[in-house]
């Protein structure tokens, strides 16, 4: 509990334990997708785009959790690169809907390995069972919050 007793007590907040496992989980995403050159946000962007070809910049950036300004310069970047390809002309609206190229598969699949090798030290001190309710809670709680919010 804090000094004044108005606080949260930080050893047995949910809330602060999510956002330490986040924490952990980011540094540790982080430390095996630099060597392939990459960070968490261009790894999601090409996870959502070969599981969901042909999105748009702003839909690209909820799914990243990032500003459509920040997608759009990622994009900008891996197209340069040869990861992703937008048409010059969106084909209808002003949504310019990108694909990845081979070479973008190609470098997504060693960043899922690495990332998933991530997840699996993550879940290695749970059962199956464990694993399981713990998926079950955080869909409840990210339910619950949205719900709520709206």
């Amino acid at each position: 509990m804090s000094q004044d007793g108005a606080g949260i007590d930080l050893d047995t907040s949910l809330g602060y334990l999510l956002k330490e496992a986040a924490s952990a989980l980011r540094a540790a995403m982080e430390e095996v997708l630099r060597p392939l050159g990459m960070t968490i946000t261009h790894y999601s962007c090409l996870e959502l785009l070969a599981q969901r070809p042909g999105l748009s910049n702003s839909e690209l950036a909820r799914g990243a959790f990032v500003t459509r300004q920040s997608m759009n310069v990622l994009l900008q970047g891996l197209e340069r690169d040869g990861f992703v390809t937008r048409p010059a002309e969106p084909p209808a609206g002003k949504a310019l809907p990108t694909t990845l190229t081979p070479q973008g598969r190609q470098s997504l699949a060693a960043a899922t390995a690495a990332v998933r090798s991530v997840e699996i030290r993550m879940l290695s001190g749970m059962t199956d069972a464990e694993q399981s309710a713990a998926f079950r809670a955080l869909q409840s709680m990210t339910r619950s919050l949205r719900t709520n919010a709206e």
